[in-house]
Protein backbone atom coordinates (compact mmCIF):
# COMPACT_ATOMS: atom_id res chain seq x y z
CA UNK A 1 0.00 0.00 0.00
CA UNK A 2 1.43 3.55 -1.24
CA UNK A 3 1.70 6.43 1.56
CA UNK A 4 0.99 10.07 0.65
CA UNK A 5 2.64 12.67 2.59
CA UNK A 6 3.27 9.86 5.39
CA UNK A 7 -0.64 8.59 5.56
CA UNK A 8 -1.44 5.54 4.05
CA UNK A 9 -3.63 5.32 0.69
CA UNK A 10 -7.18 3.62 1.37
CA UNK A 11 -7.37 1.16 -0.91
CA UNK A 12 -10.96 1.25 -1.90
CA UNK A 13 -10.70 4.91 -2.24
CA UNK A 14 -8.08 4.65 -4.28
CA UNK A 15 -9.67 1.97 -6.94
CA UNK A 16 -12.63 4.23 -7.06
CA UNK A 17 -10.80 7.37 -8.71
CA UNK A 18 -8.80 4.79 -10.92
CA UNK A 19 -12.00 3.51 -12.55
CA UNK A 20 -13.46 7.06 -12.50
CA UNK A 21 -10.14 8.13 -14.41
CA UNK A 22 -10.46 5.62 -16.37
CA UNK A 23 -13.63 6.00 -17.25
CA UNK A 24 -13.06 9.16 -18.20
CA UNK A 25 -10.66 8.80 -20.62
CA UNK A 26 -12.24 6.41 -22.71
CA UNK A 27 -14.45 9.25 -23.45
CA UNK A 28 -17.13 8.40 -26.01
CA UNK A 29 -15.97 4.48 -25.62
CA UNK A 30 -18.30 2.89 -23.11
CA UNK A 31 -16.12 -0.07 -21.03
CA UNK A 32 -17.23 -3.75 -20.62
CA UNK A 33 -17.08 -4.86 -17.12
CA UNK A 34 -14.23 -7.54 -18.30
CA UNK A 35 -12.16 -4.40 -19.64
CA UNK A 36 -12.44 -2.60 -16.65
CA UNK A 37 -11.52 -5.86 -14.42
CA UNK A 38 -8.33 -6.41 -16.07
CA UNK A 39 -7.20 -2.47 -16.85
CA UNK A 40 -7.44 -2.32 -13.11
CA UNK A 41 -6.31 -5.68 -12.36
CA UNK A 42 -9.16 -6.45 -9.65
CA UNK A 43 -11.53 -9.56 -9.68
CA UNK A 44 -14.47 -9.33 -12.22
CA UNK A 45 -17.15 -9.84 -9.00
CA UNK A 46 -15.22 -6.84 -7.40
CA UNK A 47 -15.30 -4.61 -10.01
CA UNK A 48 -19.01 -5.51 -10.77
CA UNK A 49 -19.34 -4.29 -7.21
CA UNK A 50 -17.87 -1.31 -7.61
CA UNK A 51 -19.56 0.02 -10.39
CA UNK A 52 -23.01 -0.63 -9.09
CA UNK A 53 -22.47 0.94 -5.78
CA UNK A 54 -21.52 4.29 -8.87
CA UNK A 55 -24.20 3.46 -10.58
CA UNK A 56 -26.65 4.20 -7.26
CA UNK A 57 -25.13 7.18 -6.55
CA UNK A 58 -25.10 8.51 -10.00
CA UNK A 59 -20.93 8.31 -11.03
CA UNK A 60 -21.43 5.70 -13.48
CA UNK A 61 -24.38 5.20 -15.79
CA UNK A 62 -25.11 2.16 -17.87
CA UNK A 63 -26.96 0.65 -20.75
CA UNK A 64 -30.37 -0.45 -21.16
CA UNK A 65 -28.26 -3.95 -21.43
CA UNK A 66 -26.50 -3.17 -18.41
CA UNK A 67 -23.08 -4.43 -20.18
CA UNK A 68 -21.92 -0.93 -20.94
CA UNK A 69 -20.43 1.23 -18.39
CA UNK A 70 -19.50 5.56 -18.56
CA UNK A 71 -19.03 7.87 -16.66
CA UNK A 72 -22.64 9.69 -14.44
CA UNK A 73 -23.94 12.60 -14.21
CA UNK A 74 -22.43 13.55 -10.95
CA UNK A 75 -18.96 13.58 -12.23
CA UNK A 76 -20.29 16.80 -14.69
CA UNK A 77 -21.81 18.67 -11.50
CA UNK A 78 -18.60 18.04 -9.36
CA UNK A 79 -16.44 19.26 -12.77
CA UNK A 80 -19.05 22.51 -13.01
CA UNK A 81 -18.43 23.33 -9.31
CA UNK A 82 -14.71 23.22 -9.05
CA UNK A 83 -15.13 25.97 -12.23
CA UNK A 84 -17.33 27.68 -10.05
CA UNK A 85 -15.84 27.80 -6.85
CA UNK A 86 -12.17 28.39 -8.17
CA UNK A 87 -11.47 32.20 -7.62
CA UNK A 88 -9.05 32.30 -10.63
CA UNK A 89 -11.48 31.12 -12.78
CA UNK A 90 -13.82 33.53 -11.69
CA UNK A 91 -11.10 36.66 -12.01
CA UNK A 92 -10.41 35.75 -15.35
CA UNK A 93 -13.40 34.80 -17.43
CA UNK A 94 -14.66 38.41 -17.86
CA UNK A 95 -11.11 39.63 -19.55
CA UNK A 96 -11.34 36.21 -21.73
CA UNK A 97 -15.05 37.44 -22.71
CA UNK A 98 -13.03 41.10 -23.77
CA UNK A 99 -9.57 39.75 -25.58
CA UNK A 100 -12.40 37.40 -27.62
CA UNK A 101 -14.59 40.78 -28.61
CA UNK A 102 -10.93 42.78 -29.49
CA UNK A 103 -9.84 39.87 -31.28
CA UNK A 104 -12.48 38.37 -32.72
CA UNK A 105 -10.45 34.84 -32.41
CA UNK A 106 -10.77 32.08 -29.74
CA UNK A 107 -9.23 32.36 -26.08
CA UNK A 108 -8.78 29.56 -23.92
CA UNK A 109 -7.86 29.38 -19.83
CA UNK A 110 -5.97 26.42 -18.86
CA UNK A 111 -4.23 25.06 -15.92
CA UNK A 112 -1.09 22.23 -15.89
CA UNK A 113 -2.32 19.06 -14.53
CA UNK A 114 0.76 16.72 -14.85
CA UNK A 115 2.17 16.61 -18.12
CA UNK A 116 -0.86 18.36 -19.83
CA UNK A 117 -2.94 20.96 -19.60
CA UNK A 118 -6.73 20.98 -18.90
CA UNK A 119 -8.76 23.57 -20.57
CA UNK A 120 -11.09 25.60 -17.82
CA UNK A 121 -12.80 28.06 -19.65
CA UNK A 122 -13.24 28.89 -23.53
CA UNK A 123 -14.42 31.83 -25.68
CA UNK A 124 -15.04 30.54 -29.22
CA UNK A 125 -14.57 32.74 -32.69
CA UNK A 126 -17.26 31.91 -35.26
CA UNK A 127 -14.82 31.91 -37.86
CA UNK A 128 -14.32 28.48 -37.32
CA UNK A 129 -15.13 25.04 -35.60
CA UNK A 130 -14.00 24.33 -32.60
CA UNK A 131 -11.23 21.41 -32.45
CA UNK A 132 -9.71 20.21 -29.15
CA UNK A 133 -11.34 23.13 -26.81
CA UNK A 134 -13.89 22.17 -24.72
CA UNK A 135 -13.67 22.95 -21.32
CA UNK A 136 -11.97 19.83 -19.37
CA UNK A 137 -10.74 18.39 -22.14
CA UNK A 138 -6.56 17.77 -21.42
CA UNK A 139 -3.79 18.64 -24.15
CA UNK A 140 -0.66 17.05 -23.33
CA UNK A 141 1.60 19.99 -22.43
CA UNK A 142 4.81 19.88 -24.84
CA UNK A 143 2.33 20.28 -27.70
CA UNK A 144 0.09 23.28 -27.08
CA UNK A 145 0.67 27.25 -26.79
CA UNK A 146 -0.84 26.91 -23.27
CA UNK A 147 1.29 23.97 -22.16
CA UNK A 148 4.70 25.27 -23.78
CA UNK A 149 4.03 28.78 -22.15
CA UNK A 150 4.04 27.05 -18.25
CA UNK A 151 6.33 24.58 -19.53
CA UNK A 152 8.94 27.62 -19.91
CA UNK A 153 8.23 28.90 -16.31
CA UNK A 154 10.06 25.93 -14.74
CA UNK A 155 13.91 24.93 -14.92
CA UNK A 156 15.06 23.18 -17.95
CA UNK A 157 16.51 20.09 -16.20
CA UNK A 158 12.13 19.49 -14.86
CA UNK A 159 11.29 18.47 -18.40
CA UNK A 160 11.01 14.34 -18.77
CA UNK A 161 13.18 13.12 -21.49
CA UNK A 162 10.95 11.81 -23.93
CA UNK A 163 10.04 10.88 -26.32
CA UNK A 164 6.62 12.63 -26.72
CA UNK A 165 3.78 11.86 -28.03
CA UNK A 166 3.07 13.78 -31.48
CA UNK A 167 0.04 15.06 -31.90
CA UNK A 168 1.14 16.49 -35.93
CA UNK A 169 3.87 16.15 -38.01
CA UNK A 170 4.87 19.76 -35.95
CA UNK A 171 4.68 18.84 -32.34
CA UNK A 172 8.32 18.63 -30.88
CA UNK A 173 8.85 14.95 -30.15
CA UNK A 174 12.47 15.07 -28.38
CA UNK A 175 13.44 16.97 -25.35
CA UNK A 176 16.22 18.74 -27.11
CA UNK A 177 13.98 20.12 -29.27
CA UNK A 178 11.41 21.03 -26.76
CA UNK A 179 13.95 22.21 -24.43
CA UNK A 180 15.49 24.62 -27.34
CA UNK A 181 11.63 26.15 -27.97
CA UNK A 182 11.23 26.91 -23.99
CA UNK A 183 14.33 28.65 -24.09
CA UNK A 184 12.88 30.99 -27.25
CA UNK A 185 9.94 31.16 -25.38
CA UNK A 186 11.88 32.40 -22.00
CA UNK A 187 13.39 35.08 -24.08
CA UNK A 188 10.30 36.29 -26.05
CA UNK A 189 7.99 36.54 -23.04
CA UNK A 190 5.32 33.89 -24.56
CA UNK A 191 4.85 30.95 -26.37
CA UNK A 192 4.04 29.97 -30.29
CA UNK A 193 1.95 26.60 -31.19
CA UNK A 194 2.54 26.80 -34.98
CA UNK A 195 0.21 23.83 -35.63
CA UNK A 196 1.71 21.28 -33.14
CA UNK A 197 -1.38 20.58 -31.69
CA UNK A 198 -4.06 21.03 -34.10
CA UNK A 199 -3.17 20.71 -38.17
CA UNK A 200 -4.22 24.48 -39.45
CA UNK A 201 -4.30 26.40 -36.13
CA UNK A 202 -2.01 28.80 -34.85
CA UNK A 203 -1.73 29.21 -31.05
CA UNK A 204 -0.10 32.07 -28.81
CA UNK A 205 0.08 31.48 -25.14
CA UNK A 206 1.15 33.79 -21.75
CA UNK A 207 1.74 31.95 -18.44
CA UNK A 208 -0.15 33.96 -15.69
CA UNK A 209 2.59 35.09 -13.11
CA UNK A 210 -0.10 34.83 -9.87
CA UNK A 211 1.47 31.83 -8.87
CA UNK A 212 5.34 30.86 -8.38
CA UNK A 213 5.81 29.20 -10.90
CA UNK A 214 2.65 29.84 -12.94
CA UNK A 215 -0.03 27.13 -12.74
CA UNK A 216 -2.14 28.87 -15.44
CA UNK A 217 -1.93 30.21 -18.50
CA UNK A 218 -4.02 31.78 -21.58
CA UNK A 219 -3.87 31.58 -25.37
CA UNK A 220 -5.35 32.78 -28.34
CA UNK A 221 -5.74 30.19 -31.21
CA UNK A 222 -6.15 31.45 -35.00
CA UNK A 223 -6.56 29.29 -38.14
CA UNK A 224 -2.88 29.78 -39.82
CA UNK A 225 -5.28 30.57 -43.29
CA UNK A 226 -6.21 33.84 -41.51
CA UNK A 227 -2.69 34.68 -39.58
CA UNK A 228 -1.37 38.09 -41.45
CA UNK A 229 1.95 39.68 -39.84
CA UNK A 230 -0.18 42.39 -38.28
CA UNK A 231 -3.36 40.14 -37.12
CA UNK A 232 -0.09 38.32 -35.10
CA UNK A 233 1.30 41.54 -33.86
CA UNK A 234 -2.18 42.72 -32.77
CA UNK A 235 -2.95 39.12 -30.97
CA UNK A 236 0.35 39.41 -29.05
CA UNK A 237 -0.21 43.32 -28.03
CA UNK A 238 -3.71 42.07 -26.70
CA UNK A 239 -2.92 39.43 -24.46
CA UNK A 240 -0.27 40.74 -22.99
CA UNK A 241 -2.30 43.36 -22.20
CA UNK A 242 -4.73 40.86 -21.40
CA UNK A 243 -2.59 38.94 -18.68
CA UNK A 244 -1.05 42.50 -17.46
CA UNK A 245 -4.93 43.07 -16.45
CA UNK A 246 -5.56 39.49 -14.52
CA UNK A 247 -2.22 39.83 -12.80
CA UNK A 248 -2.50 42.99 -11.13
CA UNK A 249 -6.39 42.35 -10.54
CA UNK A 250 -5.30 39.78 -8.66
CA UNK A 251 -5.74 40.47 -5.23
CA UNK A 252 -3.19 39.02 -2.43
CA UNK A 253 -4.45 36.95 0.01
CA UNK A 254 -8.33 36.55 0.77
CA UNK A 255 -8.57 32.60 -1.41
CA UNK A 256 -7.64 29.47 -0.76
CA UNK A 257 -3.86 29.17 -1.86
CA UNK A 258 -5.14 25.33 -3.45
CA UNK A 259 -2.08 22.75 -4.07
Amino acid sequence: MSETAGVREVKSAARTVELLELLAARGDRPARLQELADELGVPRSSMYALLQTLITRGWVRTDTTGSLYGVGIRTLLTGTTYLDSDPRVRLVRPYLDEASQELGETIHLGRLDGPNVAYLATRESHEYLRTISRVGRRLPAHAGALGKALLAERPAGDLPEGPYAPLTPRTHTTRDALAADLAEIRARGYAIDREEAVTGIIGFGFALRYDTPAQDAISCSVPATRLTPDHEAEIVTVMRETRARIESATAPGGTVNWR
